[in-house]
């Protein structure tokens, strides 16, 4: 969330940026209630300060009435005061929370996805002398893909993946682990984007699938909850991305400045709901309630959390361009960046299948607004302490990577060829 100190100072910003967000929030409101939670909680401490000087009096002998009566008098006060303290301050932080955090002044504003820009288109749309068959299609050929057993055993929009699409994911994740964890690789790619930044590889981590309530919430990644699943019985929700165990994982803790930047490349199984999907969404392993992703997350200092931000993107850029598929860079609108973002990004794969790129990517920037709920700060050389900076990113969403490698690389025959820097990981194979 965002300092209140921040919001009193700029709050004609804080309106602004919200209606930019499409964020319902009233900060005149918000104001009014920050100001009654002061004058209360002014109250309350003179209070309980009189109190024990009150006690402080009555030690060592017998009170008098008069101090009985002005003990009493507090009593009742605080009896009276305290609730409302609490009442309002609960107003003010449920308030507080609902107020997005500030997008960096390159955003741009818009109010629908259509306004996102698109920065760059990479690779060429691949031609082919034969009619293109979606994913799901060239799958049901091979028997990669079932989801009507599937659907028999859990429900629909679950699936089993089968055979050779099962050694692709795999190749797909150890070639990642490989790039992430190679230094020489992230400073090749920090260097060709121009991007002063650490070049410290990413840990690779399998984190819990599930997380408390309170965490979510202070991840800022609980809503909307109808698109998340609850464990019935337990205060615990099935996390939907990997992002949400890593970025939590710190919380209430203290980094040493010699550490940063923090980086963790987490995989996990991961579900949403993903109501109200159709068509073309619906088919193979789009849109999925279960789905599997590689994800990238830090912890920076404030002056580093941009870079991070731009070294995830060129990071996504790199690993695409790698595996020769067609993309754009896009940056998204205020509307669409999220409302813990202060910036997004996202790559956008060419499907052959539907005929459009499609997200397959993001790179969510929160500047230290999760932050500030974890309590998740470093010390700085100086022996001050601040609060980290945020970034987590798309590594590979697998189930969309592979769609895009599929309808790419499909043959005639109805085959598909293995992206050159995925065969080593496949055993030197060409064609699946």
């Amino acid at each position: 969330m965002l300092d209140i100190r921040f919001i009193r100072e700029n709050a004609d910003a804080v309106q602004t940026n919200a209606k930019n967000k499409a964020c319902d929030v009233d900060i005149a409101q918000l104001l009014k209630l920050d100001s009654e939670v002061r004058v209360l909680q002014s109250q309350v401490d003179d209070l309980r300060q009189k109190r024990n000087e009150n006690v402080a009096q009555s030690k060592g002998g017998r009170p008098t009435p008069e101090l009985i009566a002005e003990g009493k008098a507090i009593k009742d006060q605080l009896a009276e005061i305290e609730p409302k303290l609490k009442d309002v301050n609960t107003e003010f932080i449920t308030l507080l929370k609902r107020v997005p955090n500030m997008a960096l002044a390159d955003v741009p504003i818009g109010h629908s996805e259509e306004e996102n820009v698109v920065i760059k288109t990479i690779g060429e749309i691949p031609k082919f002398d034969f009619k293109p068959l979606n994913h799901a299609e060239i799958a049901a050929k091979h028997d990669w893909i079932d989801k009507e057993r599937a659907a028999k055993v859990t429900g629909s929009r679950f699936a089993y993946v089968k055979g050779e699409l099962v050694r692709l994911q795999f190749a797909i994740i150890n070639f990642v682990m490989d790039v992430l964890g190679d230094e020489a690789k992230l400073a090749e790619i920090a260097k060709n984007n121009n991007i002063e930044v650490s070049t410290k590889p990413f840990v690779p981590v399998l984190p819990p699938l599930m997380i408390r309530t309170d965490m979510y919430d202070a991840m800022d990644r609980l809503e909307p909850r109808d698109e998340r699943y609850k464990l019935e019985g337990d205060d615990l929700w099935l996390q939907g991305s990997a992002e949400h165990t890593l970025g939590s994982m710190h919380a209430n803790e203290i980094f040493e400045e010699s550490q940063m930047p923090i980086r963790y490349l987490g995989y996990a199984t991961s579900f949403r709901r993903e109501a109200g999907t159709y068509g073309k969404d619906m088919e193979g392993l789009f849109r999925m309630h279960q789905f599997d992703k590689l994800e990238m997350e830090s912890f920076t200092t404030a002056e580093n959390g941009l870079s991070e931000h731009l070294l995830f993107s060129a990071i996504q850029d790199y690993l695409l361009t790698q595996l020769e598929l067609p993309h754009q860079i896009v940056q998204k609108c205020t509307f669409d960046i999220g409302k813990p973002n202060a910036r997004g990004v996202d790559m956008n794969a060419y499907l052959p299948g539907q005929g459009k790129y499609r997200e397959t990517h993001t790179a969510d920037y929160m500047t230290d607004y999760q932050a500030r709920r974890l309590n998740t700060r470093v010390r700085r050389n100086s022996g001050a302490l601040e609060l980290v900076h945020i970034n987590d990113a798309t590594a590979f969403a697998l189930g969309r990577i592979m769609i895009a490698i599929i309808e790419n690389n499909q043959t005639a025959e109805g085959n598909v060829n293995i992206p050159k820097a995925l065969q080593s990981y496949l055993g030197g194979r060409t064609v699946l």
